[in-house]
């Protein structure tokens, strides 16, 4: 594959995207096995060459270069299925707290957090009526302002109930949500008592603004799933639907025919790997993405719950979901880090990124030379949003001293001086470092 050849500059765009100047990524792996520095400008990757045929764009100094020897250059993962309105709560005592200020420092921690594992852009499900009102999503509106430049966070207006006497409520503030900001109009039709009026009344509301659709739902009824198909059909700007953990209970042929029904919509499925997002007795979120795929459906992979009832231990890393699609639903590793990043990125409407001249400058480079040991062992993790290092984790493992003469010559981390490089001195100490 030939090198990429320097693009005319193009300016910032207008959602924000700083000219910081250049910024050179050297020394750095593609997953073709080639060896390269990317030069990024303006938000975008400007120029792509062999190792040591670039300079930065502008005088050397603090922040113009980055050695990435030894690390692998990936497009960023993006995060289409988080709740951040109740992240981080496994842990606090009684009832979750709907006060925007405690969302807002919920929403904010957690889109770090993803953020340090890779995901540039998230999407996030959030509640409104009950208890949250519209309270959580103003907290989640907050948070994204001040996430800019950092990451990109859309929201989804998550009602819980819209037909009937019952949803009328609903309905009026799923409209308000949208007024107020909420990107994408969503819900769970399952919890309604009419599935079907509810699905109606969703693609009612997204088509009058335009918006796109994400719903919430197990799949786990042929009929029901076809009828939504069949009103989702044709729908811009697309609709998705997640997890879809019930398709795999199905019996073969009928899964099939759903799977096929879901194509010829054009529906996006996200699954979650890591474990489900709805009732804590049921932990599994995986579609049969292997079905799925094979019928032609797009399928993307999101974390879901975050430290939350449902999941107390989930760790919102795109990394570890697709290590989950590779090593337990028999993916190739390329197309489970693709569920988590092209895919994702399509599933929320934006770009395709590629290590080419004139795409997005989002991007993630992990330790390592190949896919498969990323996905294995991805402790140090340098991320890009819009041309800039937005967070850098570093990892080092040190190992006991071992005698002189019944050392056996086995290759080690920091092996010069006595306790090792980089961390307390600690035998056999593995020590993780932010910075």
């Amino acid at each position: 594959m030939p090198d990429s050849q320097p693009q005319p500059h193009r300016p910032p765009s207008p959602s924000g995207s700083a000219d910081r100047g250049s910024l050179l990524l050297a020394g750095a792996r593609l997953t073709d096995g080639r060896t390269v520095d990317v030069r990024l400008h303006g938000g975008r990757i400007e120029a792509v060459g062999t190792a040591g045929s670039l300079t930065p764009g502008r005088a050397p100094g603090p922040g113009t270069r980055v050695d990435l020897t030894g690390y692998l250059l990936l497009p960023a993962p993006a995060e289409p299925h988080v709740h951040p309105d109740t992240a981080l709560t496994a842990d606090v005592p009684g009832p979750v707290s709907y006060e925007p200020e405690d969302v807002q420092r919920r929403a904010t921690e957690a889109a770090l957090l993803q953020l340090g594992h890779g995901a540039t852009a998230l999407r996030a499900h959030v509640r409104v009526g009950d208890v949250a009102g519209l309270g959580a999503l103003t907290a989640v509106l907050r948070a994204r302002r001040s996430l800019r430049g950092l990451a990109e966070l859309t929201t989804v207006a998550m009602p819980r109930v819209l037909t009937g006497a019952a949803g009328a409520d609903g309905l009026a503030m799923l409209r308000d949500a949208v007024k107020m900001g909420a990107d994408v109009v969503g819900g769970c039709p399952d919890l309604d008592p009419d599935p079907a009026g509810y699905v109606e009344a969703v693609l009612e509301v997204a088509a009058e603004h335009g918006r796109p659709v994400d719903l919430h739902t197990d799949a786990a009824d042929p009929a029901r799933l076809a009828r939504l198909a069949a009103m989702a059909g044709g729908l811009r700007p697309g609709v998705t639907l997640g997890p879809c953990e019930g398709l795999g209970l199905l019996p073969p042929e009928v899964a099939s025919r759903a799977a096929e029904q879901l194509a010829a919509a054009g529906v996006t499925v996200v699954c979650l790997p890591q474990g489900a997002c709805g009732a804590a007795d049921q932990p599994d979120g995986t579609a049969p993405v292997r079905l799925l795929r094979a019928a032609g459906v797009r399928v993307a992979a999101g974390s879901g719950a975050l430290r939350d009832v449902c999941n107390p231990v989930g760790r919102g890393d795109p990394l570890e979901a697709a290590y989950l699609l590779a090593s337990r639903h028999g993916l190739r590793p390329e197309d489970a880090y693709d569920a988590v990043s092209t895919a994702a990125r399509a599933a929320l409407g934006l770009p395709e990124v590629r290590v080419e001249a004139g795409f997005p400058a989002e991007l993630l480079a992990v330790r390592g030379d190949r896919l498969a040991g990323a996905l294995s062992l991805a402790y140090s993790r340098l991320v890009v949003h819009r041309g800039c290092v937005v967070s850098r984790t570093s990892a080092v493992r040190e190992y006991g001293d071992q005698d002189q003469a019944s050392d056996p010559g086995l290759p080690r981390q920091g092996r010069g001086e006595r306790g090792g490089r980089g961390g307390s001195g600690g035998p056999g100490e593995f020590g993780e470092r932010s910075g």
